[in-house]
């Protein structure tokens, strides 16, 4: 019975799954564009249904939605000011809650992989905060005014400025949003492989029917754990995200860097 058993390891594979529906063409559909769809549906009907019928006490739901609201409204002040801040609160409410759902996916059972673990979800919120922050500039400044914050830091030698402009230009126009893209990606990825590996692990010993099915609770055991783990990952890079948003929104609409 044990050599019938096989045990199948997670792989870059599991990332590009077979087409539900329109193979081959543009509009090709797989399951993990199912599983951005879903978190799509369910952040919208968190948000209609949070905030339908607010009341002046609020049930156990409104104070969950309104506590995540005050919550991103806040570190938005924190980080931007209140006076600024107060116009980037949508933006930053959007890619909070966006990322936080598209990641939760993966812990979620019989989905079990997260909407972010493809680059054009994270590339495509990068995006939105490179558009948020160069359009937050632009606005305080000016198109030329912003462009020499963002180059040419305050005190800098004239005969530095060519070379720190190169250095600046890079930086702020192309490393933050690959890096936003990256960091989001990656950890997604590691961890439904993660997750993968650990629950296969267990149907793998549990039914080799030898010394090995001894081992089957402690990787069930790690392999819960790690789902608290990798809901706690989805959180914190959810945070992490919106508010390094904040953070180049601040510095596009500070008067000198």
């Amino acid at each position: 019975m044990a050599d019938e058993v096989e045990f199948h390891p997670p792989s870059i594979s599991d990332f590009f799954p077979d087409a539900l529906f329109f193979e081959g063409t543009p509009f090709e559909f797989t399951r993990i564009n199912l599983v951005q769809v879903i978190a799509t549906v369910l952040l919208v009907l968190f948000m209609l249904l949070g905030t339908r019928k607010l009341t002046v006490v609020p049930g156990r739901f409104q104070q969950v939605v309104e506590f995540g609201f005050g919550f991103v409204r806040g570190q938005a002040y924190q980080v931007i000011g209140e006076r600024e801040g107060k116009k980037f609160v949508p933006l930053l409410t959007v890619i909070f809650f966006g990322v936080l759902f598209f990641n939760l996916m993966g812990v979620i059972p019989g989905l079990n992989i997260q909407g972010t673990s493809v680059i054009g979800t994270p590339l495509l919120f990068a995006v939105v905060t490179y558009v948020g922050f160069v359009y937050a500039g632009i606005r305080k400044h000016g198109f030329g005014r912003f462009m020499k914050n963002s180059l040419v830091p305050g005190g800098v030698p004239g005969y530095l400025i060519p070379i720190i402009s190169v250095i600046e230009l890079i930086s702020t126009f192309v490393f933050r949003p690959v890096s936003l893209t990256l960091r989001l990606l990656l950890n997604m990825m590691v961890g439904h492989l993660m997750l993968v590996l650990f629950f296969s692990a267990t149907h793998f010993f549990l039914l080799s029917f030898n010394w090995m099915t001894v081992l089957s609770p402690f990787s069930l055991a790690l392999g819960f754990a790690f789902t608290l783990f990798e809901i706690f990952v989805a959180f914190l890079q959810a945070y992490v995200f919106m508010v390094l948003t904040a953070v180049y929104i601040q510095l596009a609409v500070a008067d000198e860097h």
